[in-house]
């Protein structure tokens, strides 16, 4: 699909890599483009950029009401970019570990789920058009630093590959996004080299207007795959590594 037909919705558009997918769309001259996140005036930022075409709506990714009343409204989609999520710290065995992996598997994974079977039938209507799953490295690969988070990825990834079998009927595009590190304030004190969120954001429209299922926007995102390719126990090996001793 051309980004310069497309109308866009991104999910946690108020920071971070949302924030940089929404620049970028606006850039490629996207017609029309949904700037969502819970609080609406976390976006007077990015709307400020240019009101007639950045609208900002209200989306709680883990409320389907919120979603519902939202897609009821937003008939024009033809590209959904699911990019809301979370991330929690502190392993599987500490006091609040299965609160965190609950907020997390609800946000990462029932929160893009909501959001697919709400607009997956407003595509179809449009065209087929694309969705958008940002993804990780960690979908591949468990962070032990970051366990509960990387299983709510890894099970995005099931879903992203599920979604895009059920959805190939009706002429949709089903990209997964795998970056490594980004230089956002979810990734503070990660011990690897980021990149910018602007090089996701516009590595990801690039797969989106080629047809390209899987992006690896960044560096580690491709030392990673290649790793896995090669020998993936040696990369489970490497990632346990970053556990304090």
């Amino acid at each position: 699909m051309n980004i310069n037909t497309s109308v866009a919705l991104v999910t946690g558009a108020n920071r971070g890599i949302g924030k940089a997918f929404v620049e970028a769309l606006h850039q490629a001259g996207a017609k029309r483009i949904y700037a969502t996140a819970r609080n609406i005036d976390s976006l007077k930022d990015i709307v400020a950029i240019d009101p007639e075409r950045i609208i900002p709506i209200a989306i709680d990714i883990t409320n389907p009401d919120s979603i519902t009343t939202a897609a009821q409204s937003l008939q024009d989609v033809n590209l959904l970019i699911n990019n809301a999520g979370v991330l929690g710290t502190g392993g599987f065995f500490n006091s609040t570990s299965l609160e965190t992996a609950h907020w997390e598997m609800e946000t990462n994974y029932f929160g893009t789920l909501y959001m697919i079977r709400a607009f997956a039938p407003i595509l179809k209507r449009n065209g087929g058009g694309a969705i958008a799953n940002l993804l990780s490295i960690s979908s591949v690969v468990n962070v032990p630093v970051f366990g509960s988070y990387s299983a709510s990825k890894a099970a995005l990834y099931s879903l992203t590959q599920g979604a895009r079998a059920e959805l190939a009927q009706q002429g949709t595009l089903v990209v997964g996004i795998f970056p490594g590190p980004v230089d956002t304030a979810m990734s503070d004190g990660v011990p690897l080299d980021k990149v910018p969120p602007s090089q996701i954001a516009l590595a990801t429209l690039q797969a989106v207007e080629q047809g390209i299922e899987d992006v690896n926007p960044d560096p580690v995102s491709q030392e990673v795959f290649a790793g896995i390719r090669q020998d993936p126990k040696a990369v489970e090996k490497q990632f346990a590594g970053m556990l304090p001793q």
